[in-house]
């Protein structure tokens, strides 16, 4: 390693110990990328995760037991191990409450902790998602309150948006290019250094703190906004009887056309960021229209599918009551996290109606479930038991169970509704 040091303020990175607060689908992955160049400790105050990762085993899938097991790698929830780091990484949640509001508390929590661990001469890096200004303007006057120490003289700061993509085997943190910034010129160096060395895809030093801020808000409320435009289509093409996704790969021959799909949109980043940009643009007294009405288009993804399913049986001239099977809980296929799923939607719309609904979903701990949203997950299904089936998240092993078996599960006349358009289109009643 390189002694490279931007000024006598920073440590050289040959000798540098990172120490990363919270060790979810962000952190445990940075903790594992940076292990290989540097010295790290992981902090989590989930005693039961340290535990789990000090044996190999990471419930999120995201990390084998060999990366785990990595010299340089250690785990506690005792903060006072981060007390020797010179480079600490919050990497925490940042969700939404009930009133779709920014929930700042894990970051406050961590902020909190690093203020009664930091040392002079410390960089705090947060990557956690946040409104633009909310590093500077509230998580360091609430690490100066707790440590008594000043930003910019005795300790520094940087953000660095996370880009993790859960059950992505492709698009990981080493192959990703990481966005950096810092609060200062040399700060900003220092941050740049630590991740250009551990990333391999390489870095891009945003000029300011606030600009990554913002950047990464705008990576999803981008996505959200093309993805409400088909979700809105798919309604209208549905009311027409036109198949959008036919539409879509029809439009899709020409060069510039935008490959998105319509679905329900959920999950860390794309479901949540808009709502604090939101939230910073109320304060401002300004109103984006186009990124609340996205929003909105998108929550109400998952009663629409409730809804149309429940026409499509009466339009059956069905016998109600009806029992409705959902294939797959998380967020998006292919991965553990259920953390904002909007397939609860679709649930709790269905119950409104008094149907009776099963969840099955191979890829996930029946007890997350559980304990997140008061659900018990269907283990095993029984042929002849639904009226409906709806295909909510399009997991590789629900794509290989094949239309034909899921029909199996129906009773006569019953309806398949393939919201992720997984099965042939001849296969199925309706999808999106």
């Amino acid at each position: 390693m390189s002694s490279l040091t931007t000024s006598s303020a920073f440590p050289a990175l040959d000798n540098l110990h990172v120490g990363i607060i919270g060790l979810g689908y962000v952190g445990l992955p940075l903790a594992i990328v940076f292990a290989k160049h540097f010295r790290v400790t992981g902090f989590d105050v989930d005693e039961a995760r340290i535990a789990a990762l000090r044996a190999g085993i990471d419930r999120t899938g995201e990390a084998t037991p060999q990366e785990l097991s990595s010299e340089n790698l250690d785990f506690s929830a005792d903060r006072g191990v981060l007390r020797d780091c010179k480079l600490i990484i919050v990497a925490v949640p940042t969700p939404i409450d009930q009133a779709k509001q920014p929930d700042l508390r894990p970051l406050f929590d961590a902020c909190r902790t690093v203020g009664e661990v930091i040392t002079e001469g410390t960089t705090v890096v947060f990557e956690s998602t946040v409104y633009p200004g909310a590093t500077e303007e509230d998580c360091v006057p609430l690490i100066e309150s707790v440590s008594g120490l000043r930003c910019n003289r005795d300790f520094f700061v940087g953000y660095s948006p996370e880009r993790v993509n859960p059950g992505d085997p492709t698009h990981k943190i080493e192959t990703v290019v990481k966005v950096t910034s810092g609060g200062t010129a040399e700060t900003a160096e220092f941050v740049d250094s630590a991740y250009r060395q551990a990333i391999p895809a390489g870095t891009y030093k945003a000029p300011s703190i606030r600009v990554a801020e913002a950047a990464k808000i705008v990576e999803n409320t981008q996505r959200d906004v093309n993805i409400a435009l088909v979700n809105e289509l798919a309604v209208l093409f549905g009311k027409m009887g036109i198949d959008t996704l036919q539409v879509l790969e029809t439009a899709g021959t020409k060069w510039n056309f935008l490959p998105f799909r319509p679905g329900l949109v959920g999950g860390h980043c794309i479901g949540v960021d808009p709502y604090y940009l939101t939230h910073k643009a109320r304060q401002l007294n300004f109103h984006p229209e186009m990124v609340q009405a996205a929003r909105r288009i998108n929550d109400d993804m998952g009663e629409h599918v409730a809804i149309e399913t429940v026409r499509l049986l009466l339009e059956r001239k069905l016998t109600p009551p009806f029992r409705t099977l959902v294939l797959g809980f998380t967020f998006k296929e292919n991965c553990r996290d259920i953390r904002n799923s909007r397939v609860v939607d679709i649930v709790r719309k269905l119950r409104g109606f008094n149907v009776a609904v099963d969840v099955h979903d191979p890829e996930v701990d029946p007890r997350d479930v559980r304990q997140e949203y008061g659900l018990e997950l269907r283990e095993t299904l029984e042929a002849g038991t639904y009226d409906a089936a709806i295909v909510a998240v399009g997991h590789k092993s629900i794509r290989e169970m094949g239309v034909e078996r899921v029909r199996r599960l129906l009773k006569p006349q019953g309806i398949v509704f393939d919201v992720k358009g997984i099965f042939p289109m001849d296969g199925v009643d309706a999808r999106l």
